[in-house]
């Protein structure tokens, strides 16, 4: 959750209350058990190719994207994009809500890119080296004043034809909520005059209803976010491609104009914060 001693730093609301509040039915013990063995096994055997993704291959952003999906599947989830069509941009900016780390999964399963995250995720045992090699672009959400910098890395990555994912928020909500899009790392889409691609992330029960199962927030734990996911009997990651926005000249604007398509509301999906990432 957004927790800080600046008065500037975004703060979530969400508590341990939504968590429950978005929570689903309960299943038979031998039932859980089977469902987590079944997707532990199959998270073991995905892992270890993780740094793969780093390496130019040809045709390597079919493999993000099936990578994504299979850890997903590992995870319990599934994915379900609806929405306008993926146009195959060079230089797009990708800007979501914020739920979860299962975020990283969910978009890279539909547009894989760099992912604009917590500097202190580089330190993290053993998600520090993959940071590394997977380019994550670190901003330091305590300091202002490194914020031009990372702004300027984020263009550069634009210009070069690479696609950015980011999240606007700057915290993780709960799903039931959400907060105000943050329009700093909007100006290196202006800068580098590439368009904005927003998309309208949310997570549901196998009956359509929201869920915050995946949710990552407050004083929640990782072990206990995804221990909490695996066990679930199935959560379906709904991602909606909105309409591709130009840039623009005004950052407020492109930042309010996104934030309406991500968060407006929608018809319910068919049945089918930590701040992780800023």
């Amino acid at each position: 959750m957004g927790g800080g001693e600046h008065a500037w730093l975004p703060r979530a609301s969400c508590t341990e209350a939504c968590l429950h509040a978005g929570a689903g039915p309960n299943a038979r013990r031998l039932r859980i058990a089977l469902r987590v063995l079944l997707r532990a096994t199959l998270a073991v055997v995905l892992l270890p190719a993780l740094p793969l993704l780093a390496v130019p291959l040809p045709g390597r952003s079919h493999l993000q994207r099936g990578y994504c999906r299979l850890m997903l599947r590992a995870l319990g989830v599934r994915i379900a994009v609806s929405g306008g069509p993926i146009r195959n941009l060079p230089g797009v900016l990708v800007v979501s809500g914020h739920v979860s780390w299962v975020d990283i999964f969910a978009i890279g399963a539909v547009l894989p890119g760099s992912f604009v995250a917590r500097a202190d995720l580089i330190d993290w045992p053993g998600v520090g080296v993959l940071a590394r090699l997977m380019k994550v672009i670190p901003i330091e959400r305590s300091s202002l004043r490194r914020l031009p910098a990372v702004v300027a890395t984020v263009a550069d990555r634009l210009r070069a034809g690479h696609t950015v994912v980011a999240f606007p928020e700057g915290t993780t909500w709960c799903g039931l909520g959400h907060g105000s899009f943050r329009p700093a790392l909007f100006q290196a889409a202006i800068d580098a005059e590439r368009p904005v691609q927003p998309l309208r992330l949310s997570y549901h029960h196998r009956d359509g209803s929201t869920s915050t199962v995946p949710a990552y927030i407050g004083e929640d734990t990782l072990w206990a976010s995804v221990c909490r996911l695996v066990v679930a009997r199935r959560t379906v990651a709904h991602v909606r491609v909105e309409s591709l926005q130009l840039p623009g000249e005004d950052r407020r604007g492109l930042a309010l104009r996104c934030q309406a398509a991500v968060h407006a509301t929608g018809p319910r999906m068919a049945s089918t914060g930590h701040a992780l990432a800023a």
